[in-house]
């Protein structure tokens, strides 16, 4: 073995790297049947918007990491450095006990959440969403008598992979065979405009209204909480309609429903503000983040709360299982909110918002400048660097194109060096979404080559 113990290696070792990958490596979202024939791309190196695989060959990476997570780009040397020094000082300690880069980054969000004043540590988005779905249930029985257990989730939306938020999971196709699922979480409708439910003319408030009538049909007594993304991602990239949040904040507060934001896509300037509701001026109860948090440096998780919900688990200090007791063990890494902080601080000094902002109007530009050109895109949706293009067979119709031709473009779009993302296997017969996400550092050529390489991919797979 030519590798290094130190994980070092010659450009003449990768053969062997991609004979470890095929032999051992238990692939994401993959099926590995293929690589009987084929080898796994291995990505070796980042810098910046692009990355390079074992062939030596470079691509423009325009779904940040390929899950909306690598915000600030690749080769960071100061987040890399920042990461580094802490844990020679102190690698770990449980979250019983308080860090450095906790607290402060702790203090730093707040100032980013007006309103929000509470973090739970957690490692991943799935985690933290399972966070507050416990605290959700523990409140019901701490002040509703075990009845306010049911927590709603919205079709298309994608909370985690973990048995309790899968059974929160809008996407069908994402827990076939997994269940027996949870029980108590209950679907309302999504509010996707262009595939309306409902013929009227403020759509944003009739699929509000629409959750309201799934809290009537269960009984509100029975609802303690919601769980929302502020902008679909995976179900599609669906951007809700105007009045559709402040209704949804209505709602809650009529039937005594926390609001849970779950943010671990929108948060930390995709959508061009900290977070994606912070667009709709609406007041959650909890919000919880991932991904960007850090931007894949080092992993990370929070679910933050107001003040008015920690309070809840401090009130009957004689009831021995009053507390929140749980535990994360890696949310007492102290890498994760070390990354975070500089990774905050980048966002900040580089003006990543603003960048955010005004490359996310240049990328809806040109993807509606294809629509003119190219019939087979029936709508252009999104915020900030976080979009969405429907491909449908017939304008007319809005038929669906398959999911096979979806995954054509995206293979022609690989093979001019750029990489792009789309629904797969999610909802049953509109997997037909591309997704665009490249990292807040964009310039308006990376923009332009992303949508010329949509542009020639289309063209090849459609004609």
């Amino acid at each position: 073995m030519k590798i290094a113990m130190d994980g070092t290696y010659k450009d003449n070792d990768l053969s062997h790297v991609v004979a470890a990958d095929k032999a051992h490596v238990w692939h994401h979202l993959i099926q590995h049947k293929g690589f009987e024939t084929t080898d796994p791309r291995i990505i070796v190196e980042g810098k910046g918007m692009r990355v390079w695989d074992q062939h030596g060959k470079e691509h423009l990476d325009a779904v940040s990491g390929g899950v909306w997570t690598v915000n600030v780009g690749y080769g960071r040397e100061s987040i890399a450095n920042a990461v580094r020094d802490q844990l020679i000082k102190l690698n770990f300690f449980s979250g019983a006990a308080g860090s450095i880069p906790s607290a402060i980054f702790a203090e730093k969000l707040m100032e980013k959440m007006p309103g929000m004043s509470r973090i739970y540590y957690a490692n991943s988005g799935s985690e933290a969403n399972e966070k507050a779905f416990k605290m959700i249930r523990q409140i019901a029985h701490k002040r509703y008598g075990g009845k306010k257990t049911k927590i709603l989730y919205r079709d298309r939306d994608y909370h985690g992979g973990t048995i309790g938020t899968m059974s929160a999971g809008g996407q069908d196709q994402r827990v076939e065979h997994y269940g027996p699922l949870a029980p108590d979480f209950i679907r309302v409708p999504h509010c996707l405009e262009y595939r309306a439910q409902w013929d009227v003319e403020n759509y944003g408030e009739r699929a509000a209204e629409a959750i309201e009538e799934v809290i009537l049909r269960e009984g509100p007594d029975t609802v303690g909480g919601l769980c929302l993304e502020p902008v679909t991602a995976g179900g599609g990239v669906i951007v809700p309609p105007d009045g559709y949040w402040q209704k949804v904040q209505e709602i809650c507060r009529k039937y005594d429903i926390l609001l849970h934001i779950d943010e671990v896509v929108c948060g930390l300037g995709r959508t061009g503000t900290w977070f994606g509701y912070q667009h709709y001026g609406i007041e959650p109860d909890f919000v919880t983040m991932a991904k960007g948090v850090a931007s894949g440096y080092a992993a990370i998780g929070c679910c933050v709360t107001t003040e008015r919900v920690f309070e809840m688990f401090k009130d009957d200090v004689d009831d021995p299982l009053n507390y929140f007791r749980d535990i994360s063990t890696f949310g007492g890494c102290t890498a994760g909110p070390a990354a975070a902080l500089e990774n905050m601080r980048i966002i900040e000094d580089e003006s990543l918002l603003d960048n955010t902002v005004a490359m996310g109007d240049r990328m809806l530009g040109n993807l509606q400048a294809l629509m003119e050109k190219h019939r087979v895109i029936g709508d252009v949706r999104g915020k900030g660097l976080f979009l969405g293009a429907e491909l449908v067979a017939d304008r007319s119709s809005k038929e669906p194109v398959t999911e096979k031709q979806v995954g054509a473009v995206v293979a022609a779009s690989n093979a001019q060096g750029v990489i792009i993302g789309a629904m797969n296997r999610s909802v049953p017969g509109f997997n037909n979404v591309l997704c665009f996400s490249p990292a807040l550092i964009a310039t308006p050529d990376d923009i332009d080559q992303i949508t010329d390489a949509v542009d020639n991919a289309l063209t090849k797979v459609f004609g």
